[in-house]
């Protein structure tokens, strides 16, 4: 895996290199009181910064940073950039983010005429330097899983390969917090069992993860701890997820208005969906409280959503769910759709009762066919052109 290190923190020196490119206390991010670090330069990070932490408490940690907005377009074309001199030394590149690359050399064996792993990988990240401006740090192994963790070793502007046969030794050094699809909810439940780190998981036989923890996710955890990763890389692999979040400039106690404003957010994830062809399964809704504290509930339903009442009709129903369960301002408001199938795969729904359709999220052709032609009316004339009418409702009280 090829990794961009503090990638915004670099496109925006390189962009600005007489300016910010001397900058060595730089943050990326927004700069109002209610704004967060996108991404922190490395000696901000050695004052205690972090990606994702308020910008108050960060600059509080170090009163010297400078802090500056992200530089999408810029950052888009050096991440193309990237991605175009990677592709030049392996046959299958896969973009896993705007600054992470996974790379499969299978088959370049005899092109590499048996140079050592840590050689190529180390001329890899070289070439990347010289020809975009942006470093990179390379993890090696066998597997993504040791790939990505690999990287993580590397970091900054380094290589880091695990020989094959050591993958479950390197992966002994980590906690399971480091790894790949293990978030908060999860943890917990692992630290509820007295298991922090790889070494307490591998220390338990399988049978008693699936018992503690559920036959498929169980398995995963026995075998990632382990450093087993059957996935491949593959440069067609479809996105994951589709999200939208927004950060209030003022913490939100108003049930109406947090409704409001998740509409929006369900207009943008739907109009993300049809764009791409495809279909939600699994709607998330995630709040962050004014202390910080992040929530999340999530629905699958049996046929995927694509339209934006579709997809409200799911996360209304878990934003009130999450909202019943406390009752505190809300910071930040998120929408994502995750388990998502192409619109080809979907079912067909034309026969469901249109009073069941709003209230549970499914959708009738009409109502996939209505979403698609007010994208067309939008592409042609504004986002604005066509929005639903509780959203325009009493626009002050928003904030």
């Amino acid at each position: 895996m090829a990794d961009c290190d503090a990638f915004f923190v670099q496109v925006a020196r390189l962009e600005d290199p007489e300016g910010l490119g001397r900058e060595p206390f730089l943050l990326v991010g927004g700069s109002s009181a209610r704004g967060v670090v996108t991404s922190a330069s490395y000696a901000a990070r050695a004052k205690g910064v972090r990606s994702a932490m308020p910008t108050a408490r960060a600059k509080r940690l170090c009163p010297e940073a400078v802090v500056v907005p992200v530089p999408r377009g810029a950052c888009v074309e050096r991440s193309r950039q990237v991605a175009r001199v990677l592709s030049e030394h392996a046959p299958v590149v896969q973009p896993a983010s705007i600054d992470e690359f996974y790379l499969d050399l299978t088959g370049t064996e005899r092109m590499l005429r048996g140079e050592d792993l840590t050689r190529t990988a180390d001329r890899i990240r070289r070439e990347v330097r010289a020809r975009t401006g942006v470093a990179v740090s390379v993890g090696g192994g066998t597997q993504r899983l040791i790939a990505k963790m690999a990287v993580g070793a590397a970091k900054p502007d380094g290589v880091h390969v695990v020989p094959p046969g050591r993958e479950a030794a390197f992966m002994l050094g980590f906690d399971l917090k480091d790894l790949p699809g293990i978030g908060p909810a999860f943890l917990a439940k692992l630290q509820r069992r007295g298991l922090g780190s790889v070494a307490d998981a591998v220390a338990v036989e399988r049978d008693w993860l699936v018992r503690w923890f559920g036959e498929v996710r169980g398995r995963w955890l026995w075998e990632r701890v382990r450093g087993i990763d059957p996935s491949e890389v593959d440069a067609r692999e479809r996105r994951k997820s589709i999200s939208s979040e927004r950060t209030f400039f003022e913490d939100v106690r108003d049930d109406d208005v947090l409704e409001r404003r998740l509409l929006r957010l369900c207009c943008s994830v739907g109009r993300q969906l049809r764009a791409k062809e495809l279909r939600a399964r699994t709607v998330t809704v995630k709040i962050r409280d004014h202390d910080f504290r992040t929530r999340q509930a999530g629905s699958t339903q049996p046929e995927g959503v694509e339209t934006d009442r579709g997809i409200f009709a799911v996360a209304a129903s878990l934003l009130r769910e999450l909202r019943n369960r406390r009752r505190a301002a809300v910071r930040l408001l998120g929408v994502g759709a995750t388990n998502l199938v192409r619109q080809s795969e979907g079912t067909q729904t034309e026969m469901f009762d249109p009073r069941t359709t709003a209230a549970t999220g499914r959708e009738t052709d009409k109502d996939r066919d209505a979403a698609r032609a007010a994208d067309h009316v939008r592409g042609r004339w504004g986002r604005s052109a066509l929005a639903p009418a509780r959203v325009l409702e009493a626009p002050g009280k928003d904030g």
